[in-house]
């Protein structure tokens, strides 16, 4: 019986080394193929380096061909002349090495051909000289002809004061704004920066008249549309004369109604110097003054 099941029990032993177990096959197949590994926020484990997940922010594309332009205005100006003054030599020299009678012939293509191309050239030379004659006018910031001052209404408490302070110091930091003067309640709560100097002998500076400015025809019209009035060229509108206080060489001027009860005069050193954003920021500050203002 023993002996009989020796050559079994002999080749079941042969066959289970032979065989490979599940587990060192599935340790087989994971070396092989890892799995990916995800990070989420819960995760306990720490993310990939920076350097290998950080986004580049795509850089701007220059234009090589407009920054050229940019640097060489009177060069880029200059070249329809040269276009069309080579175009003209270099077609008299043709007709006159090529053999052909200088006189034109309607019938020959070669003369037709002639006369496009000097009528080019002709045109380039014209284009060039009109380019060259067409300068653009720069606008630069003018010193304002007049006093510094620094007029506070002393009725004002602490709080009204650092606001309209603190209104002042930005604008004038961040715009072209060197006169700022603040009407509210029919009384002038402030004037700073550059004001106009009196002629008379005595000198001095000229104060807001507030009943004058109040009556005319751009404080109503600004107070009564609650819309910001801007005078980007002072000296093309006959109402700057109703803002004498201001320096005679203001350029540019804003009137911001602050509510229904007053308005800021903004005066400015420069031509078109205020730009949408000053505008729109403006209107932000006049808003913040309205309130403070009308708990004082």
């Amino acid at each position: 019986m023993e002996a009989g099941l020796l050559p079994v029990i002999s080749a079941l032993s042969s066959l289970s080394s032979s065989w490979t177990s599940p587990r060192r096959c599935q340790s087989y197949l994971f070396s092989k193929f890892r799995p990916v590994q995800v990070f989420s926020s819960s995760s306990s484990s720490s993310p990939p380096p920076a350097s290998s997940t950080a986004f580049k922010v795509p850089k701007p594309r220059r234009n090589p061909i407009a920054d050229w332009v940019t640097g060489n205005d009177v060069a880029a100006r200059s070249l329809p002349i040269f276009t069309g003054g080579i175009s003209l030599v270099v077609v008299l020299l043709n007709r006159t090495f090529s053999g052909i009678a200088p006189v034109a012939d309607a019938s020959s293509s070669q003369s037709r051909a002639d006369i496009l191309t000097l009528a080019l050239a002709v045109t380039n030379l014209l284009t060039g000289l009109v380019w060259l004659s067409i300068q653009p006018k720069y606008i630069s910031s003018v010193s304002p002809h007049g006093v510094k001052c620094r007029w506070i209404d002393s009725s004002l408490p602490e709080s009204s004061v650092i606001e309209l302070l603190w209104a002042w110091e930005s604008l004038s930091a961040a715009t072209c704004c060197r006169s700022f003067v603040v009407v509210h309640g029919g009384n002038c709560l402030l004037q700073i920066g550059v004001r106009a100097e009196s002629s008379t002998e005595n000198g001095g500076v000229l104060t807001v008249d507030v009943a004058r400015l109040t009556q005319g025809s751009l404080y109503r019209t600004t107070v009564e549309s609650g819309k910001q009035s801007y005078l980007a060229n002072l000296s093309l509108y006959p109402g700057r004369t109703e803002l004498p206080f201001l320096p005679s060489n203001t350029q540019a001027v804003i009137l911001q109604p602050v509510g229904d009860k007053g308005i800021i005069v903004i005066g400015g050193d420069t031509i078109r110097g205020f730009t949408n954003l000053d505008q729109a920021w403006i209107s932000s500050i006049a808003e913040k003054l309205d309130a403070t203002l009308s708990k004082s």
